[in-house]
């Protein structure tokens, strides 16, 4: 079995070892993507030293280039460092399995009290503090892959600009992700800035552009299928974090398939806030609110399995790959784009949602705590939001 190191390597820790890391981190390891990814870093590079920084470093690169959630890519790629296929296999279902558990019970849950008023006003504030999270995680995501906002960072991205706030716009008109728009983007920025050689011969130009109870048990065979083939497509073509596949589960959720009305979607993606673990996992909630049990695991091998193909494949010729100029120009071009659609669907969501002056002030509320109170982590604010909500709907 080929893995990324050779026999005279020292691994500092065995098999069962890194497979128990990752399903305690995934069982504890709250704050989103970018939280999950340092402490990756703080455990298994700077304390237990059990990968190189070069190591690391690499992973980080494959899982932002790769389509799929960042922190469940990196995690697999860590686990395929030292132990290959068996390592990338179990680190990964270790740290998706314990908030995947999480999702199917809340999700059992909500089907039974979903409609009752006391969860409908939980709810109600969790939903208002869900989008101030969002937001803030939108206005970070487009400081780190579009440009700062700055003056001379916006004049020499500009492009980087004008693909992020073509997608913000047209995700908000259309109310749906073009994906078809993500990958052309892709084309142009990489024509624009890393040309390959096939790229550079002449009458190509056209061709570039041509290239472009608690319902456990409950399920609907029609609705299996149609689950996987949709998880699939948005695991096999959303890159970034995990945050970015929401306007993809949005527009076909909520406006293509009708699975879910707006509110359920926002309580599916207020659920993956409250659970630790990777933020995709949201999927599983949808699965099982669309067809039981079944639905939910559908859902969430259609996102994992591409995660997990696209990342062991490439990753013993990813030393040669992460230097190539064009296929980083490429990716550069649709993060832009999946930032800015991102955004164009947090606000149509935002829209939905904030329904009156106080779950704005909820929402308001939340990006100001998530910025000023440096130790806060979104459990907490969620729960808070909760508490008001039910408060505000049972009182006022």
């Amino acid at each position: 079995m080929e893995t990324l190191t050779t026999q005279k390597d020292i691994v500092k820790y065995s098999l069962a070892d890194i497979t128990k890391y990752f399903l305690k981190l995934g069982a504890l390891g709250f704050g989103g993507p970018v939280a999950l990814v340092g402490y990756m870093h703080r455990d298994l590079v700077e304390q237990r030293q059990w990968i190189s920084e070069d190591e690391y470093r690499e992973g980080l690169a494959l899982a932002q280039l790769a389509p799929g959630p960042l922190a469940a890519q990196l995690g697999i790629y860590l686990g395929y460092v030292h132990y290959g296929v068996w390592g990338a296999t179990l680190t990964g279902l270790s740290f998706v399995l314990p908030s995947f558990i999480m999702v199917v019970l809340l999700g059992m849950a909500y089907k039974v009290y979903g409609g009752l008023p006391w969860m409908q006003s939980v709810f109600y504030g969790v939903g208002s503090a869900v989008i101030g999270i969002i937001t803030l995680s939108c206005y970070k995501l487009t400081l780190k892959s579009v440009s700062k906002i700055e003056p001379e960072a916006i004049k020499s991205r500009w492009l980087l600009w004008v693909f992020f706030l073509t997608m913000a716009v047209v995700t908000a008109v259309l109310e749906r992700e073009e994906v078809w728009l993500f990958i052309f983007l892709g084309f142009v920025y990489m024509a624009v800035k890393a040309p390959p050689k096939w790229m550079q011969r002449k009458g190509n130009a056209l061709s570039v552009i041509l290239l472009t109870g608690t319902g456990f048990w409950e399920f609907h065979p029609d609705k299996l299928t149609q689950l996987g083939l949709f998880f699939t497509e948005a695991g096999a073509f959303v890159f970034g974090s995990g945050l970015a596949i929401i306007p993809f589960l949005q527009a076909g959720v909520v406006n293509q398939m009708g699975w879910l009305n707006e509110q359920q979607f926002l309580d599916s993606v207020a659920v993956a806030m409250i659970t630790p673990g990777p933020v995709v996992i949201t999927v599983g909630f949808i699965g099982f609110l669309v067809s039981g049990f079944a639905g939910a695991v559908v859902a969430a091998l259609g996102v994992f399995l591409p995660c997990f193909v696209f990342t062991v494949l490439p990753a013993p010729y990813f030393k040669k790959i992460s230097k190539n100029a064009s296929i980083k120009a490429f990716v550069d071009g649709i993060t832009a784009a999946v930032v800015g659609a991102l955004v164009g669907s947090v606000f149509v969501i935002a829209t939905r949602s904030i329904v009156d002056i106080p779950s704005a002030i909820i929402a308001i509320v939340t990006v100001l705590a998530l910025i000023y109170i440096k130790k806060i982590q979104e459990p907490y604010v969620i729960l808070i939001a909760a508490i008001l909500g039910f408060c505000i709907k049972t009182f006022f």
